[in-house]
């Protein structure tokens, strides 16, 4: 729909943009909570099984070591400062990073999907 020249467009407000990224989450909340039930399952399965160890002084890592471990190979940052040394724990690291991935994707597009969406309530969209 073509506007006139003598109507000026809404303002975007944050507010909406809020609400409509809330709004997608809600739709999504059954994957995100699924992902995040798969990402507890594999952080304690990385304390167990995933051999994870402080490469400083090569010793085996307490439960909080292996949680940062675990959420900083899922945000996919990777310091190298706690390594899994089996094959379960790099497995697990591997679906680790997968979940990551996802996970930032997922909230990725429901941001855009909100910014998209507060714009086409405004009429700011062409």
């Amino acid at each position: 729909m073509a506007r006139g020249r003598s109507e000026r467009p809404v303002p975007l407000r944050a507010r909406v943009i809020m609400q409509e990224f809330g709004r997608t989450l809600w739709y999504l909340r059954a994957i995100l909570a699924g992902l995040l039930i798969l990402f507890i399952l594999l952080t304690i399965g990385m304390y167990h099984f995933g051999g994870p160890v402080e490469t400083v002084n090569r010793t085996p890592s307490p439960w909080w070591e292996s949680v940062y471990f675990c959420t900083i190979t899922a945000l996919t940052i990777g310091y190298g400062d706690v390594v899994p040394t089996t094959a379960f724990g790099r497995i697990d690291a591997l679906l680790l990073g997968m979940i990551g991935v996802l996970m930032t994707g997922l909230i990725t597009a429901a941001a855009v999907r909100g910014v998209h969406e507060a714009a086409r309530r405004a009429g700011v969209e062409e």
